[in-house]
């Protein structure tokens, strides 16, 4: 019998090239598949994982423990390809974001945040975004497609490339957390993002444990559940408002899963426990929701719930139609909250002057004209109406 090209039996992804599958992102029984097609034994699976996720590898030639047959046979029907950095930016507070190019041209951002002893990376799960929020820059983009999880394991791979943290048992890590917290709405891809965190937390490769990653919701309460039956990963919701009326206009999906109805999926998310919170998460909006009388009311919502509050500093970005709420302003909100039981950290801003912070990422970071601005206007309306929702004048 002669040789099997597995890689006919794959439907096509964005992460192939030249014809050829890309290993990285696929499950540990999808790459037992593509390696015993071809004939090889199941142990060189191990050998080729540990190669890809635990040492970073990025060329066949490179894997010295299989024998060169072997890493030729591999070569010539598979590929463990990244995709192409077209910008590097590094912010004068260390914060860097990569503008990551796929094979099929489309692009997202991802954003690697350090701390003194660790570092964060803000990783994307969709070109674009479903949503619509009216602080998020990405909000104004139009949803182009869903990434593959092979898309959003190497954004952590690129990450681990740039910061020279290969192999994963390197000391002193830069990349120690993941969030979900780029561009897109993970629970509507959850599918794909499942799958990437998956290989990301498996022990014998990139091996970050589900404890050190977040996955963060602009409320899709129905998925809430099944994200942590499946990854028990930590929870952050973007909360931002305290009424419907207010929820309904600067985080539009509100109107399909109301308040009511998200925070009882919080109460039941798996797992939950006083050493185990929900991380809500509450941008700053000038005269829109930081009153007083806000944050009492958001004191009421939470009861019951373990929960700790981001309070975060509104991000701009050019025609953004928001100012960030003062510094006493926040303060104050923020002793209120503290004083019923609640941590509220007031969020860093990180990366603002290469627009990488909260609410900043997009494919393309421009200034606006007016007709731009009446342009993304009509996209926003075009993304709402076709989730079923009314559009409303914003705020």
């Amino acid at each position: 019998m002669g040789i099997i090209d597995h890689t006919k039996s794959f439907a096509p992804s964005p992460t192939d090239v030249g014809g050829k599958r890309n290993l990285v992102g696929l499950s540990v029984e999808e790459l037992t598949e593509a390696l015993t097609s071809l004939g090889l034994e199941t142990f060189r699976v191990k050998q080729v994982w540990s190669w890809i996720y635990f040492h970073g590898a990025t060329d066949f030639a490179a894997m010295t423990t299989l024998a060169k047959p072997v890493r030729d046979q591999l070569a010539e029907h598979f590929t463990v390809a990244r995709p192409t950095v077209t910008q590097d930016q590094k912010s004068e507070d260390g914060t860097r974001k990569w503008l990551v190019r796929m094979s099929d041209g489309q692009e997202v951002e991802c954003v690697h945040i350090p701390e003194t002893d660790r570092g964060a990376l803000c990783v994307s799960s969709q070109v674009g975004c479903t949503l619509t929020c009216r602080f998020c820059h990405t909000g104004t983009q139009r949803l182009v497609r869903n990434l593959e999880a092979s898309e959003i394991v190497m954004q952590v791979m690129l990450a681990r490339d740039a910061l020279n943290e290969w192999p994963s048992t390197k000391d002193d890590r830069k990349l120690s957390n993941i969030v979900m917290m780029g561009m897109g709405e993970p629970l509507f891809n959850l599918d794909n993002v499942a799958k990437a965190l998956r290989i990301v937390m498996h022990g014998e490769g990139i091996a970050i444990g589900k404890r050190r990653i977040t996955l963060s919701t602009a409320g899709v309460a129905p998925m809430i559940k099944r994200c942590g039956e499946e990854l028990d990963v930590n929870l952050a919701v973007s909360l931002h408002a305290v009424t419907d009326e207010l929820r309904d206009q600067i985080v539009p999906i509100n109107r399909r899963y109301p308040i009511k109805e998200l925070l009882q999926a919080c109460r039941d998310y798996p797992g939950l426990t006083n050493a185990r919170r929900i991380t809500f998460e509450y941008v700053m909006l000038k005269g829109v929701n930081d009153s007083p009388a806000d944050a009492k009311q958001l004191v009421r919502l939470l009861r019951g719930i373990p929960s700790k509050i981001n309070l975060i500093p509104f991000n701009p970005w050019p025609g953004a139609p928001f100012d960030c709420s003062d510094d006493d302003t926040i303060q104050k909100f923020g002793d209120i909250v503290n004083a019923a039981g609640y941590p509220s950290p007031v969020r860093t801003p990180r990366g603002r002057d290469i627009m990488a912070a909260c609410g900043q990422l997009k494919s393309s970071s421009v200034r606006l004209s007016a007709a731009e601005r009446l342009a993304i206007d009509k996209i926003i309306a075009e993304k709402e109406k076709a989730q079923g929702l009314d559009t409303k004048v914003p705020l």
